[in-house]
């Protein structure tokens, strides 16, 4: 486990369907997700219970407020590539009560670090709405860079294109 002041990084459960299950059913989760098919309950017990192992090309964690000793949110990092030394990270609170409290902030440099030490990667990059002003103002503080602009490649739930950009952190500019 990774752990804060605020957050314990930790594996995923079965146990921890319904917090999901309910997180992207939340319209104001999943305003700026990358929108899926619906899936039921079940399918996302199931989906849990099947769940790979973390390995070097994809980790994934929950997000575990530690005074509440509940899960908050999931962070990952995906599609590294060792031979490169870069990865994809995507990170969500879905309890709401739990925004604007730092706890995002605190499991993204958590994180960060762990790719940058253990995965020894050496660039982190992300996508993100540009109208999510909480998540950009986040990802600027602990140290992440706009690289570029992607025009209307998001469809949100609203119907409406949305452009998105690519930020990326390199270790050295972590601000932790």
């Amino acid at each position: 486990m990774l752990t804060g002041k605020l957050v314990r990084l930790r594996a995923i459960e079965p146990s921890d369907a319904e917090s999901i299950y309910r997180w992207i059913h939340d319209p104001a989760v999943g305003q700026y997700m990358t929108g899926d098919y619906p899936r039921s309950l079940a399918q996302l017990r199931k989906r849990g219970e099947d769940r790979p192992v973390n390995t070097y090309e994809n980790v994934v964690l929950g997000i575990e407020s530690i005074e509440a000793g509940k899960l908050i949110g999931v962070v990952d990092l995906r599609d590294a590539r060792p031979e490169i030394g870069r990865a994809e990270l995507d990170i969500y609170i879905g309890e709401t009560d739990h925004w604007d409290g730092g706890y995002g902030t605190e499991a993204l440099k958590l994180m960060c670090r762990y790719g940058f030490n253990v995965m020894r990667l050496h660039l982190i990059a992300l996508w993100v709405v540009a109208e999510n002003e909480r998540a950009r103002h986040v990802y600027r503080k602990v140290g992440f860079v706009e690289d570029g602009r992607h025009r209307e490649c998001h469809r949100g739930p609203d119907g409406q294109y949305h452009d998105m950009y690519l930020m990326s952190l390199l270790e050295p500019e972590l601000n932790d």
